[in-house]
């Protein structure tokens, strides 16, 4: 079975979007700053993100990532990664008339349903983690194998915090570190 990895982008004070997230602005006040990677990529953010792109077999998300974008049609006949399918986690799960996508599937019994259903979708594949919330329950619950942070460098002061409340240190194993002008991309392997 492949691996379960989140990858996110973070401004240096710790948040994955700005304040007053809405549907028109997903990312925040300022947090369109975070994305200039995959804006504005310099030769190393492409490769890096083709080289992401390659091994996925399927994302897990939780429901505000969903209802954020799907409110206003924004995910189409896809899902965030296009076709892959996709694990929403949630308490409950929307009526199917109003899904749009077929590649999502709705689960409403836990992170690690969600995981295991996701793990078992993809494969050999990695099963992308997408959201804060997603993130945190993955890396709270012993689930995430890997965490990727494309560190921004800007300081956005608030918004989303992505390592709020994980009950107890996590010791991480930095395996890569590369610089472009538009952000540090850094990788962890969990220590278990």
């Amino acid at each position: 079975m492949g691996k379960v990895i989140s990858g996110i982008s973070m401004s240096l004070d710790g948040f994955v979007t700005g304040p007053n997230v809405t549907r028109e602005r997903q990312l925040g006040d300022g947090g369109e700053l975070l994305h200039r990677w995959l804006t504005e990529p310099e030769p190393e953010d492409e490769a890096l993100l083709k080289r992401m792109g390659a091994g996925a077999g399927a994302i897990l998300m939780g429901r505000r990532s969903y209802d954020l974008a799907e409110g206003d049609g924004g995910w189409g006949d896809g899902g965030p990664a296009g076709p892959l399918p996709c694990f929403v986690l949630t308490h409950h799960a929307p009526d199917p008339a109003t899904v749009r996508a077929p590649v999502f599937t709705f689960v409403t019994d836990g992170i690690a349903s969600a995981v295991a259903q996701a793990k078992a979708a993809a494969g050999d594949g990695v099963v992308g983690v997408h959201g804060a919330s997603a993130a945190r329950q993955c890396l709270a619950a012993g689930l995430l194998d890997e965490i990727q942070i494309h560190l921004a460098p800007v300081l956005l002061g608030a918004g989303t915090g992505l390592f709020e409340h994980l009950g107890g240190p996590v010791e991480l194993e930095r395996t890569e570190a590369i610089a472009t002008g538009n952000a540090t991309h850094l990788r962890f392997r969990i220590v278990r």
